[in-house]
């Protein structure tokens, strides 16, 4: 049984792309409803972009900063022609997403295993606990751990580093949980163990040879596998 599971959030707890419904009432209202699609997903790409070109840089910023100027340069890309009101209501809808099906139940099983869950996020601390507040799992968790405590971004191994430290765990007691693949590959070449979680049968794994200690489909058969 693993004794600690550190889950990455957004992605892989909470569904980012839960801000499409109104992605698509704020564009279709422009009369460009179908552009709904790779808005969120061009948006949620940028973001990621955006913390990478920011960590290599040096010029740490949090994490919500990232996630709004991917979202200026998305609506600029497309000519969505979004109002700054727009923007600002988008921005409010993602700081509430919803979480996945699965997560509820799978949190709930690992506890009753005594499993140790905490959420691990780039996001800040204040977002992160609002976010799971709202979408009604913040009490499935320990501790919320964020990157903004070492003003660094995943995956730079200084972030995994301060997870161990905070958690005060071993390599081989530790787990990242995560959807995102440069997270999983973050966290190995870190030393600690990782399961990726393949939300989409057609999402591809990067072929770098650093590959997850666990593939599962959802949050379920994780728990299934770790509890």
């Amino acid at each position: 049984m693993a004794q600690v599971l550190a889950f990455d959030v957004y992605g892989t707890l909470i569904d980012t792309h839960g801000v499409a419904t109104e992605l698509e009432q704020r564009l279709g209202a422009l009369g460009k409803a179908a552009l709904a699609p790779e808005f969120s997903r061009r948006w949620r790409e940028k973001q990621l972009e955006y913390s990478f070109r920011r960590g290599l840089m040096g010029g740490y910023v949090p994490f919500s900063q990232c996630t709004e100027e991917a979202l200026v340069f998305t609506d600029r890309s497309l000519q969505a022609g979004l109002s700054e009101a727009d923007r600002d209501h988008l921005m409010q809808v993602y700081a509430q997403l919803p979480a996945f099906a699965d997560v509820a139940g799978a949190l709930r099983r690992l506890g009753e295993a005594g499993v140790t869950c905490v959420a691990f996020s780039n996001g800040t601390t204040q977002a992160v606990e609002g976010l799971l507040a709202k979408a009604g799992i913040r009490d499935h968790f320990e501790a919320v751990i964020s990157v903004d405590e070492v003003k660094r971004f995943k995956p730079d191994p200084a972030v995994y580093a301060h997870l161990r430290h905070r958690l005060e765990s071993e390599p081989s007691d530790t787990w990242l949980i995560s959807s995102n693949p440069f997270d999983v590959i973050g966290a190995r070449h870190a030393g600690l163990h990782a399961a990726w979680v393949r939300r989409s049968a057609e999402a591809p794994f990067d072929p770098w040879g650093i590959d997850p200690d666990l593939t599962v489909g959802d949050l379920e058969t994780l728990a299934e596998r770790l509890a």
